[in-house]
C-alpha cells in the first residue's frame, strides 16, 4: 500500500476564475509552487462551507490541469458539478475568494516511456483529468484518441478542448442530442481494433469503468482507470473510499482509493462488489 502523496501541501488558494461551462463550473485557483507537482490523475481536497459551516469534511475534485506559470504563479484548474451542498457552495464563490485546499493527492496515470497508441475515455465531468493527460501523452509522441460520453449534450465537458488535444474525438450521448446515440462502450471495440490501441485510460462512473474493463480484457488491452469512490477526508484516515483490489501476490485487499488510487489497474479491481467485502479478502475472517 502507498502513503499520502509526498508532494501534497495545504494552502490557502485564491479563486482567479469561476466560469459556468454547460452543466459544470470551470474553476481556477492560484496555488503557487504546488502546481508543479500536480499530475494527470491527481485530485484536490477543498474545505467547503466557510468557518461556521457544519460541513466539516472536505470535497474531492479531480485536477483538470495545472500550470506552473502566470501572473498568479502556479495555477490549478478543476471542473465542478454543483450537485450537493458542498460543491454548490464552492461554485457560488466569486473571484478573489480564498479556500483551504490540499493538493496534489492520490496516484497519477502511468505515462509510457515510448510512443504508444492510447485511447482516453471519459464520462461527464469525470473526463476532466483526461485533457491534461492527452497533452502529456502527445508530448511523448503518442497517438491519442478520445471518447467522451454523457446522458445528454449539456453534460459533455469541453468537446472543443478535447478535439484540439487529440488525434480523433468521438462523442456519445444516451439521448442522441449530440454525437453518436448510445454509450461510450458501444463505440470502443471498433476504435480499439481500427486504431490498434495499446492502452485505455478512463475516468467516470464506476459502472462505466467496469464495462470498459470488460472490453479491455476481452481485447487484450491494458486499462488504467481513475475510480470514483466517495472520499470524505482524501488523506487515508476515514476509510470511506475503500474498494477491493487484487494485488500482485493474488491476495484481495480493501485499499483506500484516495491514497492507493484513484488511478488503478482496471484488471486488478474486483468489479461488481457493490461496496461489500468479497469472499476471500485478506483480513476479513
Amino acid at each position: 500500500m502507498m502513503g499520502i502523496n509526498k508532494n501534497a501541501s495545504q494552502v490557502i488558494a485564491e479563486i482567479v476564475s469561476n466560469k459556468k461551462v454547460g452543466a459544470y463550473h470551470h474553476m481556477v485557483f492560484a496555488v503557487g509552487e504546488l502546481a508543479k507537482f500536480a499530475k494527470p490523475g491527481n485530485f484536490v481536497a477543498i474545505a467547503v462551507g466557510g468557518e461556521s459551516s457544519s460541513m466539516v469534511l472536505r470535497r474531492a475534485f479531480a485536477i483538470y490541469r495545472a500550470f506552473d506559470r502566470g501572473t498568479n504563479g502556479g495555477l490549478l484548474e478543476i471542473v465542478v458539478a454543483p450537485h450537493g451542498a458542498g460543491s454548490t457552495w464552492l461554485t457560488n464563490q466569486s473571484v478573489g475568494f480564498k479556500v483551504d485546499l490540499i493538493a496534489p493527492l492520490g496516484t497519477a496515470f502511468g505515462i509510457p516511456t515510448e510512443p504508444i497508441r492510447a485511447l482516453l475515455v471519459g464520462g461527464g465531468y469525470g473526463s476532466a483529468p483526461l485533457f491534461g493527460l492527452s497533452e502529456v501523452l502527445k508530448n511523448r509522441g503518442c497517438r491519442v484518441d478520445m471518447v467522451l460520453g454523457a446522458s445528454t449534450a449539456m453534460k459533455i465537458y469541453a468537446p472543443l478542448d478535447g478535439k484540439r488535444s487529440v488525434s480523433s474525438l468521438t462523442i456519445t450521448t444516451e439521448d442522441g442530442t449530440t454525437g453518436i446515440t448510445g454509450k461510450v462502450t458501444d463505440v470502443l471495440p471498433g476504435i480499439i481494433e481500427t486504431n490498434q490501441i495499446d492502452i485505455i485510460y478512463s475516468c467516470g462512473p464506476m459502472g462505466m469503468l467496469e464495462a470498459i474493463n470488460q472490453i479491455a480484457a476481452e481485447l487484450g488491452v491494458v486499462h488504467q482507470c481513475a475510480v470514483e469512490e466517495a472520499m470524505a477526508c482524501g488523506i487515508g484516515v476515514c476509510m470511506t473510499c475503500v474498494l477491493p483490489i487484487r494485488g500482485e501476490d493474488g491476495e484481495i485487499r480493501m485499499v483506500r482509493s484516495c491514497i492507493d488510487g484513484p488511478v488503478v489497474d482496471g484488471s486488478s479491481v474486483i468489479w461488481g462488489s457493490k461496496r461489500q467485502i468479497p469472499e476471500g479478502t485478506w483480513g476479513a475472517n
